[in-house]
């Protein structure tokens, strides 16, 4: 399965294919026509993955080399990014060469990020290997790092080149890391897709799922980029994208990104945010109710501990959907329909 993303000169495909990653010299080769190529993982995914992306790359002719950091939200660090730089200028990384993205979320940040900002551009490839970045990260060009005051302060809108998808890469993703993704699929579904929320509820087990995921990230992948096209730079319309990230990033940082995957910070954030929306009767009743159903039926969190309401609201001023003065905030009113609403940080007050 192809589609694509319309930027036009920023323009690109993404590829979802079973067994996609048994070809991925070839696939680099169509996009990228140059000599070096850098590869940014994390030591998770390079022991599966690595020797066979570096074989295949140097037999098709590639000068290529691998940087491996240990995997975690602690490496998206602007110290990571010195290091990195200064391996990307051992190697006489021009900008008509390539950086690739290999691994899942924190990786294609932090590989963006340096990607964007050496030499002030280089060509980028993301080859998301978890569910999460299959589904949402990998796709629209957002690429950060971290400060010790939140999450992804530090970052740029990138687009890559090409976006490469082997869903097989999901078989040896640990139960927890499978669910993480599931916390992003069912925002889509609960945003924009009541089709999709209604057959994830048919799914009993991971292993079923697995047997339709191909056509699950297709779907949104594509209600993805519809909405990047529409608002590549996260002013409009995009910022629905972000429904339940207010509060999950919040408690990402206020826990030191420790306690909680992303996926299961936004799970909490979704329902959280949903029972205040409730409150004020602005949707749908007791659709928090359902909201938490679906996301437990897939080993997610869904409650905000106590002694985290009272402490992370330092966290929330520093929330970037803050424009002009207000903060941005995504309602869900019914499964499949949204809107931004547009608030002040005391709509947290009483959380």
């Amino acid at each position: 399965m192809k589609l694509s993303v319309n930027l036009k000169e920023r323009s690109y495909n993404i590829k979802i294919e079973k067994g996609l990653f048994k070809n991925i010299a070839k696939e680099v080769g169509d996009v990228f026509k140059g000599e070096k190529i850098f590869i940014i993982t994390d030591d998770n995914v390079e022991k599966y993955y690595g020797n066979e992306i570096l074989s295949a790359l140097r037999n098709e002719g590639f000068n290529t080399e691998i940087l491996i950091f240990p995997h975690g939200e602690s490496i998206k660090s602007l110290k990571n990014c010195e290091f990195a730089y200064e391996k990307l200028s051992e190697f006489h990384l021009s900008r008509s060469d390539l950086i690739i993205a290999l691994g899942g979320g924190v990786i294609g940040d932090f590989a963006g990020f340096i990607a964007a900002s050496y030499l002030r551009g280089v060509n980028l490839i993301q080859v998301p290997t978890s569910l999460l970045a299959q589904v949402d990260s990998s796709i629209g060009g957002k690429v950060a790092v971290n400060l010790t005051q939140g999450k992804n302060l530090v970052g740029f809108f990138y687009q890559p080149k090409a976006v490469f998808i082997d869903t097989e890469t999901l078989n040896t993703l640990p139960d927890k890391f499978f669910s993480d993704g599931m916390g992003e699929v069912l925002k889509y579904a609960f945003i924009r897709d009541e089709p999709m929320y209604e057959t994830l509820l048919k799914f009993k087990n991971r292993e079923n799922l697995m047997k339709n995921i191909g056509e699950i990230i297709y779907r949104c992948c594509k209600i993805k980029g519809e909405i990047v096209e529409k608002d590549e730079r996260d002013t409009g319309e995009r910022l629905l994208l972000n429904f339940g990230h207010t509060l999950g990033h919040a408690i990402e940082a206020y826990t030191k990104y420790k306690e909680y995957s992303h996926g299961e910070a936004v799970s909490i954030g979704m329902v959280e945010i949903t029972k205040l929306f409730e409150k004020k009767g602005v949707c749908e009743k007791n659709l928090s109710e359902k909201m938490e159903a679906v996301l437990k039926s897939f080993q997610l969190p869904t409650v905000l501990r106590d002694e985290y309401r009272k402490n992370i609201s330092d966290f929330i001023k520093n929330d970037k959907k803050f424009l002009n003065g207000k903060l941005n905030l995504v309602a869900v009113m019914k499964i499949g329909e949204s809107k931004i609403i547009k608030s002040s940080s005391d709509f947290f007050q009483n959380l």
